[in-house]
């Protein structure tokens, strides 16, 4: 049985769709709420669905485990409670990786591309001490994920036990289906496609820099479905470990996206631009690109989703039809 946290969530859905449609047992671990949440989960058959503070007692007495994936997190790039993110963030994969080194079962977690701050380190998936500690993360969020990345790579160096394979996925911007209910935190396509919906134009930031104009802000736009592929490879390949970007490997601008969007509507791109909010004034990335070298060299030769056809293929095929959920 595999096991995922987050599992009704965003990349965390996906991933239990691909396992079940290969007829894995999965079982859920996740808060639905009161939301839409749910419909992320509703066409696929799982074991059951746990809620997070049911997991330490569940680990206690469950059956071995064929995988672990932690794709649940408090991912907000805005959150402030130090103390909710940590436990979430930190905390709670540190419990999963001490039991999954305990009873000898692959773990795979998701990390971020976050970690890599304003990008002034490059975005190398070094996991080496230096390397770790050289990252300057933008904000809660980012910090948290690094935070739990050091953590591995210290208790590595300090040989302590660990799982038989382990695999931190630092995922770029990821778009596509089940996003629905993230709200402020839902990929630009998602949002792009709310505004472009009503025939308003899609709003972009101006820039407040001189070196980028406005909409040329540049970003690694990765399709849900190449992170599913990247984690199904992982878990098909569990000789491999190892830290990991997973992303498109080149970054767009946000005018390349609108115009993809846009042409997935059969419309010409429209487009308007708006000052950045002040809580994202000195947070906001204005570069970011995958180096996926690391990952091909270990074995992974999957061809990255274009964006004009991951975007178009969202659009049609999600966005405009009247259940949208995968």
């Amino acid at each position: 049985m595999h096991l995922v946290t987050g599992g009704a969530g965003f990349i965390g859905s996906n991933l239990v769709a691909a396992l079940a449609a290969r007829g894995e047992e999965v079982l859920v671990v996740d808060r639905l709420r009161d939301g839409q949440k749910w419909r992320n989960i509703a066409k696929h058959r799982i074991a059951g669905i746990l809620p997070p503070d049911a997991l330490p007692a569940f680990l206690t007495h469950a059956p071995k485990l064929t995988a672990v994936v932690n794709m649940g997190a408090i991912s907000a790039t805005t959150a402030t409670d130090g103390d909710l993110v940590a436990a979430s963030n930190i905390t709670l994969p540190l419990m999963l990786w001490e039991h999954c080194a305990r009873e000898g079962v692959p773990f795979l977690y998701a990390s971020s591309a976050a970690t890599y701050g304003d990008g002034a380190q490059g975005f190398a998936d070094d996991d080496s001490a230096a390397a770790l500690a050289a990252l300057r993360p933008l904000n809660l969020y980012g910090w948290s994920k690094l935070a739990f990345d050091r953590c591995v790579a210290d208790l590595l160096a300090r040989g302590r036990a660990a799982p038989p394979q382990w695999a931190g996925l630092r995922f770029f911007n990821v778009y596509g289906p089940n996003e629905y209910h993230k709200g402020r935190m839902a990929s630009v396509v998602f949002h792009k496609y709310q505004e472009a919906a009503l025939g308003a134009p899609a709003r972009l930031f101006r820039s407040d820099r001189p070196d980028y104009a406005d909409g040329a802000q540049v970003r690694d736009f990765v399709h849900v479905d190449d992170c599913v592929a990247a984690m199904l490879w992982l878990l098909d390949n569990p000789r491999v470990s190892g830290l990991f970007n997973v992303g498109a490997g080149s970054g767009r601008s946000f005018l390349d996206l609108v115009g993809a969007l846009f042409a997935g509507l059969g419309r010409n791109a429209e487009i308007s631009f708006i000052d950045m909010p002040p809580d994202l004034l000195g947070k906001y990335q204005y570069f970011t690109e995958a180096p996926l070298g690391k990952l091909r060299a270990a074995g992974y030769t999957r061809p990255s989703t274009a964006l004009e056809e991951g975007v178009g293929r969202y659009v049609r095929d999600f966005l405009m039809q009247p259940d949208a959920h995968r």
